[in-house]
């Protein structure tokens, strides 16, 4: 069925507030990191009807992320941009997206996400997820953080929660539960921090900047 940009938006509207329609619409938003958060966190997005995503990872979809990631059999071996690119264009045609196949270094934090008022960090190495925040809140005196720590194992989802750490980088999660031998990463409990990312995102384009 071929959905039109105007039934898309009267579908919004009958949801949101005209101001609230402007807000979320206009509003640009980069994704650093497209597994289990990141790529739950841009479905989440596109469905509020953001205005602008950016999608950056490195990687390609494998078997062991059909188990929390929003990939399906078809995406196996394909790039991960690619992939999510078009399960979002799935959900709203008419979405403005950008995708950067690379890696992320401190050398080219700036480069990618210099334009973007807010960077969700969905990084799965607790040392990448440093190196990006810290690089950030040092080199763009503007851009907010939304970054994801601790929901790994089947503990229990209201240990997950938002914490505002400081005044440009908000932490989601119960950040203590990382993944090792003994603590495995479930969909359930991922899914839960991305909702968690993805709704301060939405606050935080509303203007809300309090958890």
């Amino acid at each position: 069925m071929k959905i039109t940009q105007e039934q898309l938006k009267q579908a919004l509207l009958e949801r949101y507030t005209p101001e609230m329609y402007e807000k979320i619409t206009n509003a640009s938003v980069a994704i650093a990191g497209l597994g289990g958060l990141g790529s739950n966190v841009a479905v989440m997005l596109a469905r509020a009807g953001i205005g602008h995503l950016l999608l950056v990872d490195f990687d390609t979809v494998d078997m062991t992320n059909l188990n929390r990631q929003v990939y399906t059999c078809e995406h196996l071996g394909r790039k991960k941009t690619e992939a999510l690119a078009e399960i979002l264009r799935d959900i709203n045609p008419y979405l403005p997206l950008e995708t950067k196949d690379c890696y992320v270094t401190p050398e080219n934090v700036v480069e990618l996400f210099g334009a973007y008022p807010i960077v969700c960090e969905a990084f799965d190495k607790a040392e990448n997820k440093a190196m990006l925040v810290n690089t950030i809140l040092e080199q763009q005196k503007e851009t907010i953080v939304v970054s994801g720590s601790g929901m790994a194992g089947y503990g229990s989802s209201n240990e997950i929660e938002t914490k505002k750490v400081m005044k440009r980088l908000y932490v989601c999660g119960d950040r203590k539960t990382e993944l090792n031998n003994d603590v495995c990463l479930m969909a359930s409990r991922v899914t839960v921090c991305a909702a968690h990312q993805a709704n301060m995102i939405i606050r935080l384009i509303l203007g809300i900047t309090e958890v």
